[in-house]
């Protein structure tokens, strides 16, 4: 099993950031990589589209609006890994209510690539999404 963290810090309140990014449908709403979204079997399962038309499917596993996180797993995707399991989660920062810091990290097996290069695939979306996120607050 391989898995990768990334952080980041977003000039917004947790609830600010929350409201963007804590709806399990709103990745297009701040994640250029996926411009669609849509929600099956009672809103816990999204099916997503990526530039290339490629469609990954995602099952909402655990979602925690107090403590602003939520886990979710893949079911079909273009990507060479199983077992995925990755959480988005707003953490407050101490003494500071006005910045996030907003972490993405997942686990998951390698399928025919090293660990490496799977925890590097990973590593660079959530990278990127994050640095997409932080242009959706503006100093």
């Amino acid at each position: 099993m391989a898995n990768t963290t990334t952080t980041i810090k977003i000039p917004a309140s947790p609830d600010q950031v929350w409201q963007l990014i804590g709806g399990f449908n709103s990745l297009p709403n701040w994640l250029p990589y996926i411009p669609s979204s849509k929600l099956s079997q009672g809103a816990r399962v999204r099916h997503l589209a990526n530039p290339d038309g490629d469609t990954i499917v995602e099952r909402l596993e655990v979602f925690n609006n107090k403590e602003r996180y939520y886990t979710y797993s893949i079911m079909e995707a273009p990507f060479p890994i199983t077992d995925y399991l990755s959480t988005i989660h707003v953490r407050e920062i101490a003494d500071d209510s006005k910045t996030s810091l907003v972490e993405w990290s997942g686990s998951f097996t390698p399928v025919g690539v090293s660990d490496e290069e799977a925890i590097n695939l990973f590593h660079g979306i959530y990278a990127e999404g994050l640095k997409a996120l932080k242009q959706a607050f503006p100093k």
